[in-house]
């Protein structure tokens, strides 16, 4: 049985009091196989090696900022997460990593970044599978032992798939797969990790801004309520525009209001290296704070097609740091409240 997320804490609450009463102390795998297995009486440390399902709720809007960075080797390995940390006065609470459809799971990553007080959001990237066959079932076995282990690991991961799906440049972009594929595969991925009681997972579904993209309609692509968490949005701040935050992201922002309230997160963002990067960052911090609805954000410290490390501009890193230090940024996650 599914149950629509917005009913997860209700449903959960119900369940422990039925268990309660009738002898059981914890959920074991066999109700944790639905949304309901999230024990919302379930101590917000725990995870790994519990029988209790991870309680993710407390995570869904916190009431600070998460503040996140993703750094070459994390979270396999976090000593580039160390660097960071250091770089700019501040540990990051939100880890981003990429893998590609049909990698294992990285269960010792998300550990890694779990011992460090820090969330993991998985960009799942599809390149060598189509989406129509995901959603036909292709991949299940794939799928289910993904899921499993997922589940078995029981803490928080964050997922998001095929990201930046309205624009033209990714294989499971609008050259290649249309609005319905792409909710199907959706779903069929959530409805496989539900099923195997991975209720572990927050869902992030990511679309990049619409700025380069305003003939793409997102409403088409959402999966809808009951299968999205949180929407993540992809955006950076480039040479040649307006670096406002509301005209980097505001128009993305008003569209996707019209069909879902859903929290956001700035899933991957940076910007250009170079005299405006300081004004760039000020406004990154300033629109994320000044939004009750937006989640936080994961600078995209890489050095792809342009160099986004923080460290390619040492006056804006100093800027970064200092904004960075901001109480109501960054959290240990393990003690969301």
């Amino acid at each position: 049985m599914r149950f629509p997320t917005g009913t997860r804490t209700a449903v959960a609450a119900a369940l422990i009091s039925v268990l309660t009463l009738g002898g059981c102390s914890v959920l074991d795998d066999s109700n944790s196989d639905s949304p309901a297995g999230r024990a919302q009486g379930a101590d917000p440390s725990q995870g790994a090696d519990s029988d209790v399902p991870y309680d993710v709720v407390p995570l869904l809007k916190p009431a600070k900022k998460y503040y996140g960075a993703a750094v070459e080797g994390a979270p396999t390995s976090m000593k580039g997460v160390d660097a960071y940390t250091g770089m700019t006065g501040k540990q990051p609470n939100l880890i981003e990593y990429y893998a590609a459809w049909g990698d294992g799971f990285d269960a010792s990553g998300v550990r890694n970044a779990w011992k460090k007080g820090a969330l993991t959001l998985m960009s799942w990237e599809p390149f060598d599978s189509s989406l129509a066959d995901i959603a036909a079932g292709k991949s299940d076995a794939y799928l289910k032992k993904y899921a499993t282990a997922v589940r078995k690991l029981n803490l928080p991961v964050v997922i998001d798939f095929a990201d930046e799906f309205n624009g033209n440049w990714e294989k499971w972009g609008t050259k290649y797969v249309t609005p319905k594929e792409y909710v199907a595969a959706w779903r069929h991925i959530h409805d496989t990790f539900i099923d195997a009681g991975a209720s572990n997972v927050i869902w992030a579904w990511t679309p990049n801004i619409i700025n380069p993209v305003k003939s793409v309609r997102l409403k088409p692509y959402y999966p809808g309520d009951a299968y999205v968490d949180w929407v993540g949005l992809v955006g950076y701040w480039t040479l040649g525009q307006d670096n406002a935050f509301n005209s980097v992201f505001g128009p993305t922002i008003d569209e996707i209001r019209a069909f879902t309230k859903k929290p956001m997160l700035l899933a991957e963002t940076a910007a250009m290296p170079g005299e405006r990067r300081r004004a760039d960052i000020r406004n990154l911090f300033a629109g994320v704070e000044a939004d009750d609805n937006m989640l936080g954000f994961i600078w995209f410290n890489h050095r792809k097609r342009a160099d986004w490390r923080l460290e390619a501009s040492p006056l804006a890193l100093k800027e970064f740091g200092r904004l960075a230090a901001d109480d109501r940024f960054g959290f240990d996650i393990r003690k969301p409240r």
